[in-house]
């Protein structure tokens, strides 16, 4: 009898695994934080709050978006590092973030690829080179000869060391053998009044960033740093057709959870961002932010971090560039 009470439970508890759903299959069952480290305003807010307005209503639960800008990403990668491995806690990145930061600062509070499980890309951003609509340059043959004929007299700004715009005005100056000096602000809005105003001579910024002042006839785009000419701004040339070397700078943003979240939940969430990026509405609200939706799998996030990690290092290495 009690061998037969022993099967009888065995049976029982196997009954109720196999009713139970999979992991991730029920998710998400409550809201999902998404962390970032950008202030609100700038490209990347913007685009994640569109992201998790399309994503509340496919899965029916609202992201709530938590802002933890400042100290070079440090606050959101670490309140994210910290948070339950549950899939409700995402964390909004960028490859300044993920490959840039860990090998530029002596001291980063994370590892990049061991804290965190890489969800997806989430969308790619191509730089542009801007001077003011009143400068002398009319290509980027100009700007480098005047840097030539001056070599204190070319600045470019960016927003800290190592950006994405630090590293395209340090790699024109070198592939050029040329001098051209970075100016470094502490906000972005800073850096396109100085171009406006004629105080620096260029900047490499994002369509987001510098089309209203593009618009509003302030500034001017002299050159995008990509391999073709972008499809919305066809009348743009490359680096390399307005005279300058064959330069390509862009940017990445990306999710990613805290590391050890179920492999079941990381597919699902991958699968609804692979979803949602190719909303009609989506794709055109990004393409009015300057930015192109890309999503990828968690392993092609995964080999691009480790890949440009490498990259990175061996950049900053020939480009000579410390944090003073």
């Amino acid at each position: 009898m009690q061998l037969y009470h022993s099967w009888r439970a065995a049976l029982a508890a196997l009954a109720l695994v196999c009713a139970a759903p999979a992991h991730g299959e029920d998710f998400p069952a409550r809201p999902i934080r998404l962390l970032t480290p950008y202030p609100a305003g700038l490209t990347p807010d913007v685009a994640t709050r569109i992201l998790a307005e399309k994503l509340g209503k496919l899965w029916g639960k609202p992201l709530v978006i938590e802002a933890k800008p400042g100290a070079n990403g440090f606050l959101a990668l670490g309140a994210a590092r910290q948070a339950a491995p549950d899939g409700y806690t995402l964390l909004v990145v960028g490859d300044a973030h993920m490959t840039t930061n860990p090998k530029l600062l002596s001291s980063v509070p994370y590892d990049p690829q061991k804290d965190f499980e890489p969800v997806s890309l989430f969308f790619r951003a191509p730089f542009l080179f801007y001077t003011s609509a009143s400068a002398p340059y009319a290509s980027m043959r100009d700007l480098i000869e005047a840097a030539r004929k001056d070599p204190k007299k070319i600045t470019y700004g960016t927003p800290y060391v190592g950006s994405p715009a630090h590293f395209g005005g340090a790699i024109l100056a070198q592939a050029t053998q040329t001098r051209m000096m970075p100016v470094h602000y502490k906000e972005g809005a800073q850096i396109y009044t100085a171009v406006s105003n004629g105080d620096i001579s260029f900047s490499v910024a994002t369509i987001g960033s510098g089309l209203p002042l593009v618009k509003a006839g302030k500034m001017k785009m002299l050159a995008t740093a990509s391999k073709e000419r972008l499809a919305d701004y066809p009348q743009v040339p490359t680096v390399r057709e307005s005279g300058g070397p064959d330069l390509v700078v862009e940017t990445w943003v990306g999710l990613v959870a805290p590391a050890g979240t179920p492999p079941a939940i990381v597919q699902k969430l991958n699968a609804g961002i692979a979803q949602v990026l190719k909303d009609p509405e989506l794709v055109e609200k990004f393409a009015a932010l300057g930015i192109a939706p890309q999503s990828s799998t968690p392993a092609e996030l995964a080999t691009r971090v480790r890949d440009e990690l490498a990259e990175v290092e061996t950049r900053i290495k020939r480009l000579g560039i410390t944090i003073e």
